[in-house]
């Protein structure tokens, strides 16, 4: 089995896509017609469902942002012990 291209698709794309979905169209048909995969077309409904955006950083679960924030803080604190680190040893020559 091969793998697919990546591929990318506007807002508006998407928006139709789901549009045509609340209409009445059968899922699988809009897949077959649109060549799309089931997954990337159900994650498009259900973003359009709960946030109403295909943005990720809108469809983030309180839970996701927390460790991204927490991911942030500790590649910060690292970043700030490496520094007193180098520090500590630049001041132990003298």
């Amino acid at each position: 089995m091969t793998r697919r291209e990546r591929r990318n698709f506007t807002r508006e794309f998407k928006d139709q896509i789901v549009q045509l979905y609340v209409s009445g169209k059968p899922r699988t048909e809009i897949i077959k017609q649109y060549d799309l995969t089931p997954s990337a077309f159900d994650k498009w409904v259900r973003q359009q469902r709960t946030s109403g955006s295909f943005e990720e950083k809108d469809n983030r679960t309180p839970e996701q942002e927390e460790l991204l924030r927490l991911r942030k803080e500790n590649q910060q604190l690292a970043m700030e012990n490496d520094i007193l680190k180098q520090a500590a040893l630049i001041m132990g020559r003298k």
